[in-house]
């Protein structure tokens, strides 16, 4: 088999997608998730996991739709899981998803946390590290647009951070940029203020670290070694400066706004263009 490049991204490959059925109410539904995260989370970091219940025409249960960063991942979980009972008396249906329309996402950008998560996983927790270069409050720097924009109750709280994160043996070293902002009341109490700048912080360290990511890819081999490539456009000269250079080089223009949204996306809304056997799941095949 061929080795499988992953990168930090999204993950929206049909063939990384595992449909589960037939999972009886036997079990609470929190009993259920925590059943399923564990037995699947075996085989590869999951993007994520949903669990729905059936249509009511069908029998009191659930089905769920479960997300790898791998393709091979899938597969294994396919082959494991399919027709064994597991966590319930009956046993569980399992299916690769085989075809899929185009995802709605605006942006394949993955967030910091999980791509951290595929880190630990491929690279050990000791194959890599990061290291926060710089975390500048840069609030009231275009003061005169902003006053014009906005009312004179109202400010901006803005962050910059720039991340390194270093592929410990492959002699890698990556740097991210990330802006994050959010609109705080003037005159506000200062234990909400406090929360809201330490939110701003997070999500800055977070957009900077996806951003360091997305510039390494991984090559997983069927002996589960992996290899790390660097890949960067042309035009990004982050990683080639100094510290000095970097800090000296940093002006608020040069980056885009990123409005605080933890979220990664409605995986809800990407359920009607999943497509399984669906003979196979009528006939039970």
């Amino acid at each position: 088999m061929e080795p499988e490049v992953l990168s930090f991204t999204i993950p929206i490959e049909s063939n990384k997608i595992v449909f589960v059925w037939n999972i009886t109410a036997q079990l609470s539904e929190g009993e259920i998730y925590f059943s399923l995260l564990k037995v699947f989370s075996q085989f590869g970091p999951l993007y994520s996991l949903k669990l729905l219940p059936n249509a009511g025409v069908a029998e009191p249960g659930y089905y769920a739709v479960l997300k790898y960063f791998s393709s091979r991942s899938a597969k294994k979980a396919h082959a494991a899981c399919d027709r064994k009972s597991l966590f319930q008396d009956s046993p569980l249906k399992v299916q690769v998803c085989s075809r899929q329309k185009q995802f709605p996402y605006k942006s394949l950008e993955l967030y910091g946390h999980k791509c951290q998560e595929v880190a630990n996983y491929y690279l050990g927790f000791n194959g890599w590290s990061k290291r926060i270069i710089a975390l500048q409050n840069i609030s009231g720097l275009d003061c005169d647009a902003e006053e014009a924009a906005s009312p004179q109750e109202q400010s901006k709280l803005r962050y910059l951070c720039v991340v390194e994160v270093t592929i410990h043996g492959h002699d890698i070293h990556s740097r991210g940029v990330g802006v994050a902002e959010e609109t705080i009341e003037k005159q506000k109490d200062c234990a909400e203020f406090l929360s809201k700048n330490a939110k701003v912080q997070k999500f800055a360290v977070q957009k900077a670290l996806s951003k360091a990511f997305q510039k390494i890819l991984l090559i997983v081999f069927d002996s589960e070694k992996v290899a790390v490539e660097y890949v960067s456009d042309e035009d990004d000269a982050v990683d080639c400066l100094t510290e000095e250079e970097l800090q000296g080089l940093i002006q608020v223009n040069d980056f885009t706004w990123a409005p605080m949204d933890f979220g990664e996306g409605d995986d809800e809304e990407t359920l009607a263009n999943l497509t399984f056997h669906e003979a196979s799941i009528t006939d039970g095949d």
